[in-house]
């Protein structure tokens, strides 16, 4: 007897991975999300481009805030990409293996996901690159007045370059 119900125990806590679903599908869901806002700044931005073409100094105007808003839906694509590879690796790792991506030869293959190291390690990177893309639109934003401020943009350049360079020394084979 106690056989019996350790080993429907044990099913219903293998069976309870199927709980992550609901996070795979909400993540897949946001991911398309943003990739609509993403979409709708840059073609805000192309409308306000496009109506303020022959008007000289408002041209001026859009053209520098247009640079910011294209930053900004790079950063929303980037979270884009984060959120469907964290909802196709949780897939992977807790329901099943996506036969789909291993047959692929077209694209490559940064979204077969083995191992939950293998999920840490894209995820990473791609918040790197967020991280980077952030530093990058708001350093075009601010207004350099004095001296410290462009050494605290120069310390900032190097610690996302020494960031970069650390990130791509820890990759296994790329060294």
């Amino acid at each position: 007897m106690w056989k019996t119900i350790e080993r429907a125990l044990e099913k219903l806590i293998w069976q309870s991975r199927y709980m992550i679903l609901v996070a795979v599908l909400a993540s897949i869901v946001s991911a398309f999300i943003m990739v609509i806002l993403g979409s709708i700044d840059v073609f805000l931005v192309a409308r306000e481009l496009i109506r303020a073409a022959g008007e000289g100094e408002r041209a001026l105007t859009v053209g520098k805030k247009a640079f910011t808003y294209v930053i900004t839906a790079i950063d929303t694509y980037l979270i884009a990409a984060v959120l469907l590879i964290f909802g196709l690796g949780l897939y992977e790792l807790f329901i099943s293996k996506i036969e789909e991506i291993e047959k692929n030869t077209q694209s490559s293959k940064i979204l077969v996901i083995h191992s939950l190291d293998d999920l840490k390690e894209k995820l990473a990177k791609l918040i790197l690159m967020v991280l980077l893309v952030t530093f990058f639109k708001f350093a075009v934003g601010l207004v350099y007045e004095d001296v410290v401020s462009l050494l605290y943009l120069g310390l900032g350049i190097f610690l996302v370059a020494l960031s970069v360079y650390l990130m791509h020394k820890g990759t296994p084979g790329e060294q």
